[in-house]
């Protein structure tokens, strides 16, 4: 628990300042290198891909794309990429002598595409109206959601909740984090109204944290499935207390782009 909270206490901060403070280009850059150590960490930790060739392809993948949602060009530039990612890949299977499989391209390329997509919603909610208020929206629910489940799970805790992928989870903490989830949403929510004299829908704020812990709790379960498929505790040890960046970010990574499509039909904030 000690490590955790020093890990929230080095790690927020650093969010705030590359959030608010830094030019918006190091947001990408925060966005791409988290998605670069992600990919290699499903791919090599897995034991998924040991062609250090394909690897080293989806991790450049990776981590370009948030640049391409930075600029905004549409999908020429993406386009081009893809298509040189896929000319490159199959030139290395073409000389593997048949060791690299379809089904590892098409493995390598699902999470090359979906961490670093999905991240990149923090850099698409940045690019909106009112993005310095909404980019914070799905690290308040995700985060909360797995905050209070966590707490709630050690008071409480009895009734197992998927013990054949996490063992430690349980129902009353999964309960605990959707409730927490849906408060904090609405505690950010009344910041933004009487802090920022903003316009705040109350209502959609609490659809931001239920929805966002439901899917924030999927996604860590998700996250979850591929490890005990392969034997694995943890993705990697990056953050101590926590794991790899796939252990911490396994939440966000669902809740991210959950939170920008409801941004887009049921806006809960508006300006002054």
């Amino acid at each position: 628990m000690g490590k955790r909270i020093l890990v929230a206490v080095v790690c927020i901060p650093l969010i705030f300042v590359i959030f608010f403070l830094l030019p918006p280009i190091f947001l990408p850059i925060m966005i791409s290198a988290l998605s670069m150590v992600a990919v290699h960490e499903v791919l090599w930790s897995t034991g998924f891909v040991k062609n250090p060739k394909i690897s080293a392809l989806s991790i450049a993948l990776s981590g370009v794309i948030p640049f391409w949602v930075f600029i905004g060009e549409g999908m020429r530039s993406a386009l081009v990429g893809i298509f040189l990612y896929f000319l490159l890949i199959f030139v290395v299977a073409i000389s593997s002598h048949y060791t690299v499989t379809l089904e590892k391209m098409g493995g390598s390329f699902f999470f090359a595409m979906l961490i670093p997509y999905f991240l990149s919603s923090f850099v698409r909610l940045d690019h909106q109206p009112l993005g310095d208020y909404l980019i914070l929206i799905p690290l308040v629910a995700a985060f909360t959601s797995d905050a209070f489940a966590l707490f709630a799970g050690m008071a409480f805790g009895k009734h197992k909740l998927a013990p054949e992928l996490s063992p430690k989870k349980t129902v009353e903490g999964a309960v605990g984090g959707f409730v927490g989830a849906i408060v904090c949403c609405l505690i950010y929510g009344a910041v933004m109204q009487f802090g920022f004299q903003l316009k705040v829908n109350y209502v959609v704020f609490a659809i931001y944290g239920a929805l966002g812990s439901l899917v924030s709790q999927i996604g860590d379960l998700s996250f979850s499935y591929i490890k005990r498929q392969y034997g694995l505790k943890d993705f990697g040890n990056i953050f101590p207390g926590h794991g790899g960046v796939l252990d911490r970010f396994d939440s966000v990574i669902f809740c991210a782009p959950l939170i920008e499509i409801l941004v887009h039909f049921l806006p809960a904030i508006q300006g002054g």
